[in-house]
């Protein structure tokens, strides 16, 4: 009985070996790479099928203002009115707006601000009476609860100020830009601009 078992055994065991494709490890590898290249593709199908108003720029959260100078003649005050609206060149405002040329904060959030003034008619007779006193101020002025100075250049001998800072803003608080005068912002959107963009919650 066992030496027939053995023959059986040892009949099964012979002749040529038959190729096995190891299925195991294709489909340990195979099955994987299909899903995540179906996730991929539901993904993709998504994003452009999204409409333009619902893309990340257009969305509440990117609350964002590029502003020109509103430059209509003699200055009455320090304040710096300011413009944006597409039509005008490169300005624009989109989640915040405008009161009475002063930007004001629609949804409390840190911002990113970003100014530059050049003067009109810089020259240095202008500077033999002025360049001790000429500042450049950049605050929240509204409400008065929240009012303080978040930026404050000096000229010196030069005519151009710019900079930059992070601050957080609450919604309601209105910017404020205040230039010394008589000194006069060069109304040419390349060298006079004003701009904030919200980064963070």
């Amino acid at each position: 009985m066992q030496l027939r078992l053995r023959t059986t055994m040892a009949e099964e065991g012979s002749g040529c070996p038959v190729p096995r494709l190891p299925w195991a490890s294709i489909q340990r590898v195979a099955l994987p790479l299909f899903i995540l290249a179906g996730v991929i593709a539901v993904v993709y199908c998504f994003l452009c099928q999204r409409p333009a108003q619902q893309r990340p720029l257009e969305s509440p959260g990117w609350d964002m203002a590029e502003l020109q100078l509103n430059h209509t003649g003699r200055r009455r005050d320090g304040r710096l009115r300011w413009l944006g609206d597409p039509a005008l060149g490169r300005s624009f405002l989109h989640g915040l707006e405008l009161d009475n040329g002063q930007l004001r904060v629609r949804r409390s959030g840190i911002y990113r601000l970003h100014i530059q003034v050049t003067l009109a008619n810089c020259s240095s007779s202008l500077w033999a009476t002025t360049h001790h006193r000429a500042t450049l101020t950049v605050g929240i002025c509204s409400p008065a609860a929240h009012s303080i100075s978040l930026l404050r250049l000096n000229f010196h001998e030069g005519c151009v100020v710019t900079s930059q800072r992070l601050t957080p803003l609450a919604q309601g608080d209105t910017l404020c830009t205040n230039l010394t005068l008589p000194l006069l912002p060069s109304p040419n959107a390349d060298e006079t601009f004003f701009g904030v963009q919200w980064v963070h919650p």
